[in-house]
């Protein structure tokens, strides 16, 4: 095998080959490991690696042998470092034993090579944390990868490994996929474990899962992580069948709601609106009944709600880092606006939290609600394709409601999953005239995770990405001169 043949699987494909004695598991991952090293001089996307080896992983696992990296935030393996993208972790922690997830990774047979780069403990729709520096799309390397996921998207669409953990708590799966031209798919909440560190990260906003190249993937590895352990706080119903059975499965016909303007009122870039039209169109074609309709949605209270919540999480994050370390969080070891946040979140008071979770409860309502009528609602994933460097600057001198504020205005349309707990689906169905990708979001009501992969995999039929290949690419930066 060649670094073109190995760039060229997707992660399933990858598996096969290994299990059938055609490639070994090492071969890949010398491979895996070179061309980590070799795109990450253009992309900075690694945090801690390329290990020497991959770390431990089940040789009879689903995807034996497969490359794998974790993102550098809340996921994390027994003795490896974390820094969850801030200073004031220093050379970082090491954790004394794997998260429930990280688990269940080495069971599916992932061989983690990597630890990928987050921004400041994953409040920010880019990746450009003070503590690692900027990371660079593949794209176009003047523009962002994306977060909180960013250093495993950019990875991913490198070609570097075929799929890489993530995890969303305001769209930190999508945006990156968006941004890098991924499928990102953010599963109902309790559908991944979180555990033991977490009950519910981020007032069960916060959830777990990867991205990938292909809707396979992904849904091959929801298979594998999808599973409750003793003590977790929400426990959802299994699957009817396997995911890995809905790629290529009958839809049946479907009521699909799209919506195109953003609810915080922001502008949403033509060539967006336009993927979301196009996807609609492919949706008719289909045979699926789609029209313009939308969950009634008052901004400022989402917005708000997500003010609160956030800082308040940061304000207890950083209390039990500087508990770990003993290290005082302060303008010499937090960025601006994660300093901004944690010192709102302090002040928060119990009435204030209270009144943010009652704002989840009736968005969920007034959500649950509008799915009774519709069984997907299609929108953007961004306002835009990745913006340039520096448009979402962490370190920038704001209040925490101006970040959040920011923030949000940019990734207006992923939020809501998050909050009311709900599936969603980030898909790479266009290019823009710069040759950026646009994502398209698929959200569906709580635990729809297998009538969104039917549809995405219908879509990713009817508009293919396969081929697309970004500027940085393993391939490209390490095949030989003719």
């Amino acid at each position: 095998m060649n670094i073109d043949e190995y760039a060229a699987l997707d992660a399933t494909a990858l598996a096969a080959v290994i299990a059938s004695g055609e490639v070994t598991a090492d071969e890949v991952a010398a491979l895996a490991t070179e061309a980590i090293a070799g795109v990450d001089k253009e992309l900075n996307a690694v945090a801690e690696g390329p290990f020497d080896r991959p770390l431990d992983y089940a040789a009879d696992g689903r995807f034996a042998g497969v490359p794998f990296a974790i993102k550098d935030l809340v996921c994390h393996a027994a003795g490896v470092p974390t820094r969850m993208g801030t200073r004031l972790l220093g050379e970082g922690f090491v954790p004394p034993a794997d998260t429930h997830l990280m688990e269940r990774f080495r069971a599916a047979g992932l061989a983690t090579l990597a630890v990928t780069t987050t921004p400041e403990l994953g409040f920010n729709g880019n990746s450009e944390a003070l503590v690692y520096g900027s990371s660079r799309n593949p794209w176009n390397t003047a523009h962002s990868v994306g977060g909180s996921s960013g250093g495993s998207a950019a990875l991913v669409a490198a070609g570097a490994v075929p799929i890489a953990h993530a995890n969303d708590g305001g769209g930190s799966i999508r945006v990156p996929a968006a941004c890098n031209g991924l499928v990102g798919l953010k599963p109902s909440r309790g559908r991944v474990p979180a555990g033991p560190d977490f009950a519910d990260p981020l007032y069960g906003m916060g959830v777990e899962l990867a991205v990938s190249r292909t809707v396979r993937d992904t849904a091959a590895l929801l298979d594998e992580v999808a599973v409750s352990y003793p003590g977790d706080p929400v426990v959802i119903a299994p699957p009817l069948r396997p995911f890995s059975q809905e790629v290529g499965a009958d839809t049946g016909r479907l009521r699909i709601a799209v919506h195109t303007e953003s609810w915080a009122g922001s502008e949403v870039d033509p060539e967006v609106a336009q993927a979301v039209e196009a996807t609609a169109r492919a949706l008719e074609a289909a045979g699926h009944h789609v029209e313009r309709a939308t969950p009634d949605i008052v901004w400022e209270p989402l917005l708000n709600a997500n003010v609160v919540l956030w800082s308040s999480f940061l304000a207890e994050s950083v209390a039990g880092i500087e508990a770990l370390t003993g290290v005082k969080a302060g303008p010499e070891n937090l960025e601006r606006t994660t300093l901004a946040c944690v010192e709102y979140g302090r002040k928060v008071s119990g009435l204030e939290l209270g009144g943010a979770l009652a704002t989840l409860n009736a968005i969920s309502r007034e959500v649950g609600r509008f799915f009774t009528g519709y069984d997907l609602l299609l929108t953007p994933t961004m306002n835009t394709p990745a913006p340039l460097l520096g448009h979402l600057d962490g370190n920038a001198d704001l209040t925490a409601v101006e970040w959040a504020t920011r923030l949000f205005d940019v990734c207006s349309f992923t939020s809501l999953a998050n909050q009311t707990g709900t599936p969603a689906i980030s898909l790479p169905v266009a290019q823009s005239s710069q040759g950026l990708p646009i994502g398209v979001q698929l959200a569906g009501p709580f635990g729809a995770e297998a009538l969104l992969l039917r549809v995405a995999a219908l879509l990713e039929v009817a508009m293919p990405w396969a081929d697309r290949r970004p500027a940085v690419h393993a391939a490209t930066l390490m095949s030989p001169t003719p």
